[in-house]
């Protein structure tokens, strides 16, 4: 699981993973937030409206589930269960509530927290993207400063710096790696 603040750059580590041919399964959130500009519909994320994301809670369908900033984001189940049936290591991303939701269901699962070198440097982010009002952009430094506080959480923590996505990745890979050279390696189970 790669977790993180919003604006830390899980979404361009993720795609430069990907870029790179990484040999995982990334797993496609489901949410209700709106389609921004450059994102495709089961690429990008699952865009539902509320009525089937309610539908998919309902039926026990998603993993994990959270409403984030007025929107919600779940982890489709069946896609994450499919993958490691065929012996896939599989990347969720989530936020911190999602990471917590995941550690109660599969203790076994790696979790990873991304974050910026500061707060001045995550907020420089957030305005450069310019999807968010003032007030929005102060809840995500406020929420971003809460969930730092989550750390313990988490197995391993990689900074991500400004420019230098490669390095985010290299750690990200160094962490895999030892993890599959562990004498009792992790199981999960769903």
């Amino acid at each position: 699981m790669l977790s993180g603040p919003s604006g830390v750059g899980k979404d361009v580590v993720l795609a430069r993973m990907k870029e790179l041919g990484r040999p995982l399964h990334y797993t496609v959130t489901a949410t209700t937030r709106p389609q921004r500009g450059t994102e495709r519909d089961g690429v990008d994320y699952q865009f539902l409206s509320p009525a089937k994301f309610e539908e998919m809670v309902a039926k026990g369908e998603l993993l994990e589930w959270a409403k984030v900033y007025g929107y919600w984001y779940g982890v489709p189940k069946e896609q994450v269960k499919q993958a490691l049936e065929q012996g896939l290591d599989v990347i969720i991303k989530a936020d911190v509530q999602g990471a917590a939701t995941i550690r109660q269901a599969a203790p076994q699962a790696l979790l990873i927290f991304l974050t910026p070198p500061s707060m001045a440097e995550l907020e420089a982010r957030l305005r450069q993207r310019k999807t968010e009002s003032g007030i929005d952009l102060n809840l995500r430094l406020k929420t971003a400063r809460e969930e730092t506080k989550c750390l313990p959480l988490f197995d391993y923590v990689v900074v991500n710096r400004q420019n230098q996505v490669d390095l985010a990745v290299a750690q990200i890979d160094a962490i895999i790696s030892a993890e599959k050279c562990r004498v009792n390696p992790r199981v999960v189970e769903l």
